[in-house]
């Protein structure tokens, strides 16, 4: 999302710290992934934002919603959102939940562990169950490697053991980790996955008939990334090579930040400015605490201080406003030289995993969300 006129505008309207979305771009996002990757049903993470109006976009134009725990599906329902357009891709669920969203009809389950697959079994008998392969995420920003998923054998023993249990072994998928940047990365996963469809299809007669991509397509921060329209080329050229014995696959996609990533950009204001030592730090009124969480990862955003874009830049500590050492964005940070107490300051392409993030910590309330089009 570009600093407009109208976001300027904005800025200095309301109170800070807020996040200003711009749904026309989210459309936009939504026709250009369908175009890139073939006949893939698009299942929105809602994680990466559940906000109303994205939602209410993202129904009408046809989603389908990957959801990761009941307080989702009952937003989704809330909405008139059938449980049909659900999947449950969570591989760590409440039995209680399993067997809520059962219920509903919700009927696809991620599982990586026999726990789950009995847990499953017990609550959601009958079931379609997708097993998630553990991927290597050392090309992209935030790793998914080590909580979730499971090696190949193992994932072939799972789905064994969930038709023995009366489930139905539905397929695979896999998360090449959030914001990748090496495009081969899906090629590298649909080959493991067509690997296990083969073995449990010769040595199990077991026909999965779903190939589930998770997400991790880039959106713009500071890194040249591939475009979407890439990826679903190698997408789309690896499961014509590596699945051409599965007639009919079905293919799931999940995207979440770049979904809604580059719809929203998240507008605070210097509190203080102050040397210690050596060091000059700048504080603003959103941190990790309210919005900026993935930042003690190191994850990069694009900050520009509003009217000093051109400005001679200096070094500087960057952090929060609530009184924990934790809540530092970066340690070190280029900004003008000039900057300080009431500079408006935006952190580009923030629509995903900022406003979810938000919390009261220190009684300070999280970003308030603001619709381009209704301000």
């Amino acid at each position: 999302m570009e600093i407009t006129p109208k976001l300027r505008e904005v800025a200095h309207k309301f109170e800070t710290p807020f996040v200003v979305l711009d749904l026309n771009l989210l459309q936009r996002n939504y026709e250009r992934l369908q175009r890139s990757v073939k006949n893939a049903v698009i299942f929105y993470a809602v994680k990466a934002n559940s906000n109303v109006s994205i939602l209410e976009t993202l129904k009408e134009m046809g989603s389908c919603f990957d959801v990761a725990s009941r307080g989702e599906i009952e937003k989704l329902l809330s909405l008139n959102i059938s449980a049909s357009r659900m999947s449950f891709g969570n591989p760590i669920k409440r039995e209680e939940d399993i067997a809520f969203s059962h219920k509903l009809g919700i009927n696809y389950f991620s599982v990586d562990s026999e726990m789950e697959i009995e847990k499953v079994a017990r609550n959601a008998p009958g079931s379609r169950v997708y097993g998630r392969i553990q991927m290597s995420s050392v090309d992209s920003d935030w790793p998914l490697s080590k909580k979730f998923g499971t090696d190949m054998d193992h994932v072939k023993e799972l789905m064994v053991y969930s038709k023995e249990l009366g489930l139905i072994p539905y397929g695979i998928s896999f998360h090449v980790g959030s914001q990748t940047y090496n495009k081969y990365r899906w090629k590298e996963a649909i080959m493991q996955a067509s690997d296990i469809f083969l073995y449990l299809q010769e040595e199990h007669n077991i026909h999965m008939q779903m190939l589930n991509l998770g997400g991790g397509i880039p959106i713009q921060h500071t890194k040249p990334i591939p475009s979407v329209e890439e990826i679903g080329e190698i997408v789309d050229e690896s499961i014509e090579t590596y699945f051409d014995f599965v007639p009919d696959l079905k293919v799931f996609i999940e995207p979440g930040r770049s979904m809604v990533g580059d719809i929203g950009t998240m507008v605070s204001s210097v509190l203080l400015r102050s040397r210690k030592q050596t060091e000059e730090w700048v504080y603003l009124d959103a941190g990790v605490f309210h919005g900026l969480m993935e930042t003690i990862e190191n994850f990069r955003y694009e900050v520009v201080v509003d009217g000093k874009e051109d400005e001679e830049m200096k070094t500087f500590t960057l952090a929060g406003p609530t009184c924990d050492s934790v809540d530092m964005i970066y340690q070190q940070i280029d900004l003008p030289a000039s900057i300080t107490y009431g500079d408006i300051v935006y952190f580009k392409n923030t629509g995903a995993y900022t406003v979810e993030y938000g919390t009261y910590f220190n009684g300070i309330r999280p970003p308030k969300i603001y619709i381009l089009d209704y301000i």
